[in-house]
């Protein structure tokens, strides 16, 4: 195992998860660089990330989103954010699951649509919510197994606040970090 694997911190899940809140929340706890790839991939083109989504199409745009997770999770003593997309690329899980500590935040798809409801940034995502409903449950399908498979941990982030799921984050890593 990479020695600076203990030293990172990698948060999965599908959007509206709370990834960026729980992983600027804990960056500020833990005194560490936060990096969320999304807002990479949008600094990098000068543009939103559905304008991104949309011009380039998913698989250049996974292939975009590989090179800035591979730069990323080359630092140490970073969390970072992933797109809920991101492990559908087994080069981007590879690299996640060999330098850091990977981190499933799960959520409801009711949830998901409470949270994203009023995010126009969201390039899976129509205006309608019963169509949004049913984009949000097959990707669960096909998206909850690789989460909870290349996990190390997982935290329900439904009924839970950001404090409360931080705290349980910190919890595991610091375990983790002695263990390994």
């Amino acid at each position: 195992m990479n020695s600076d694997k203990k030293k990172n911190i990698f948060l999965i899940g599908p959007m509206g998860a709370g990834k960026s809140t729980v992983g600027r929340y804990l960056s500020q706890v833990l005194n560490m660089s936060f990096y969320d790839s999304d807002s990479e991939i949008e600094k990098r083109t000068g543009a939103d990330i559905d304008w991104v989504f949309e011009v380039e199409g998913e698989s250049e745009f996974r292939i975009r989103e590989e090179k800035i997770i591979n730069e990323l999770t080359d630092k140490t003593g970073i969390i970072l954010s992933t797109g809920g997309g991101s492990i559908l690329s087994l080069k981007s899980r590879d690299l996640l699951q060999s330098r850091g500590v990977v981190i499933y935040l799960r959520t409801s798809v009711k949830e998901q649509l409470l949270r994203t409801k009023m995010d126009k940034k969201r390039p899976l995502l129509s205006l309608n919510s019963n169509e949004n409903k049913k984009i949000l449950r097959s990707l669960l399908v096909i998206r909850d197994p690789i989460y909870k498979k290349m996990s190390d941990f997982i935290i329900d982030t439904v009924n839970n606040d950001i404090p409360c799921i931080a705290s349980n984050i910190m919890q595991f890593f610091h375990s983790f970090s002695k263990v390994s």
